[in-house]
């Protein structure tokens, strides 16, 4: 999958960027993976409009020591966000009017080419819009302005329209046409080529020291100071015949912990390498594992649903303070329990112990990641499950799946056609995408989608 293109919200604090960035994101998408401990206040997302794939990033705010501080900070976050971005608006606030911090962004996003828009926000009622001294922000030469209400979602469509018709983004093809059965792959559709794998983690985990193991030279440079990597970058790695893509990523931190905006940014680019990798091999810190920010980072690769491989890095200072992979293992298996089904791996990147195994472990998950699942072992697994425990009654009336096959590669996605799939229970759901995964030994994100049957149309009946 391509990167989508990018929306960069970008302003003075206050003036309601997060809120314009939940309503794009929208705040039901992004909290629809229900992950025990995971907090969603992700300044970055991805979202669908209208048919349209795309992202968004909110620069976020600053608590300014000056007001010369504030406009320098701004500057640069506008600076940064033309760079990234594939559009950038400009986010104002409607009932303070235009300001001179405001202006100095403009200065600046004017020398870019890119498509820029002026969001007056805060214009809540029709009334509210009258009062606010519009004309004004006419005056930065931007074209249309639009007064919204990211709060209440007024307004918020014509900006995203006109958006998507500046940038061309191109609909995303319709869903097929519903069935009897679903539509299989081919093997022609099967993804081949290049393994592609990207490296991401917190700042200092090691990954420049884990990818220059890999490369058996120093490619990058390795620093105690976190962030040292700003841009993601690509090298090819040959294993065993086996061509990787490795792709080292900026550091990932905790945004209260941010000091340049730069780093804000870099987790943008680490999140496009996410997009273009089929494997991410998330490093851990084997002396810090399993907090908060890791937890973030791990939701967003099954978001995304990519191959997944959990790096445990500097497990040479955890061995010689006791730790045993068994407990480790369990313990974060207690912190994140939500990506149990990946593999685990152990490593000193710095002794290069282990490393290897990273790229053998992609390997064999992009083998799974890619694999066609014959249609009659499917249904002779769905049958077996069926028989061993069926679906629980719904209303009083058993659920019966009558049907599955594979519709889609990266990840492998299989459609189960059923009766009344809306009563079928999320722990039944859980239990036999379990049985999947047991059956075919998937250590890679599944999609399972229960879809009703639909009744043949009976010919009408002969008279006579």
């Amino acid at each position: 999958m391509s990167a989508r293109p990018l929306i960069a919200l970008v302003g003075r604090p206050n003036v309601g960027k997060s809120t314009l960035f939940n309503r794009m994101a929208g705040r039901r998408a992004a909290i629809a993976h229900d992950m025990p401990g995971v907090t969603r206040d992700r300044n970055y997302a991805d979202f669908s409009w209208d048919g349209r794939a795309l992202s968004v990033v909110d620069t976020g705010g600053f608590e300014p020591e000056s007001r010369d501080r504030l406009i320098a900070q701004v500057r640069q976050q506008a600076q940064l966000a033309t760079e990234e971005a594939a559009a950038v608006v400009l986010v104002v606030d409607g009932r303070e009017g235009l300001t001179n911090v405001d202006r100095a962004v403009a200065d600046l996003l004017r020398r870019t080419k890119k498509p820029l828009f002026v969001a007056v926000n805060k214009a809540d009622t029709s009334r509210t819009e009258e009062e606010m001294p519009l004309a004004d922000f006419y005056e930065l030469g931007f074209g249309e302005v639009f007064a919204l209400s990211a709060e209440h979602g007024r307004g918020t469509s014509d900006l995203l329209e006109a958006i998507v018709t500046a940038l061309g983004v191109p609909a995303e093809p319709p869903p097929p046409e519903e069935e009897d059965e679903p539509a299989e792959v081919s093997e022609s559709d099967r993804p081949t080529g290049d393994i592609r794998v990207a490296i991401v983690g917190r700042p200092n985990v090691g990954k420049s020291t884990m990818v220059n193991a890999l490369l058996g030279q120093d490619r990058f440079v390795v620093s105690d100071i976190p962030g040292t990597t700003r841009d993601s970058i690509d090298s090819l790695v040959i294993h065993r015949g086996q061509r990787f893509v490795v792709t080292d990523t900026a550091g990932i931190r905790r945004k209260a912990t941010i000091s340049a905006q730069v780093e804000a940014y870099s987790v943008v680019r680490a999140m496009k390498a996410m997009d273009d990798a089929e494997v991410v091999a998330v490093v851990l810190d084997a002396t810090e594992a399993g907090v908060d920010q890791d937890a973030k980072l791990l939701a967003l690769v099954v978001e995304k649903s990519k191959a997944l491989v959990v790096v445990v890095n500097k497990w040479d200072i955890a061995e010689k303070e006791g730790a045993t992979q068994d407990w480790y293992r369990k313990e974060l298996d207690k912190r994140l329990p939500f990506v149990a089904f990946a593999p685990m791996l152990f490593v000193s990147a710095k002794d290069g112990r282990g490393v290897v195994r990273v790229l053998e472990k992609a390997a064999r998950l992009v083998e799974q990641f890619r694999a066609r699942f014959p249609t009659p072992q499917l249904n002779e697994l769905l049958e077996n499950i069926q028989e061993s425990h069926p679906a629980p009654l719904a209303r009083g009336l058993p659920v019966k799946l009558f049907y599955v096959a594979q519709v889609a590669y990266a990840p492998p996605t299989f459609v189960i056609n059923c009766g009344r799939p809306e009563a079928i229970p999320d722990h039944y759901r859980r239990f036999v995408e379990n049985r999947f995964r047991e059956a075919f030994g998937l250590e890679v994100p599944m999609r399972l989608v229960f879809k009703e049957r639909k009744r043949r149309k009976r010919p009408p009946r002969k008279e006579g």
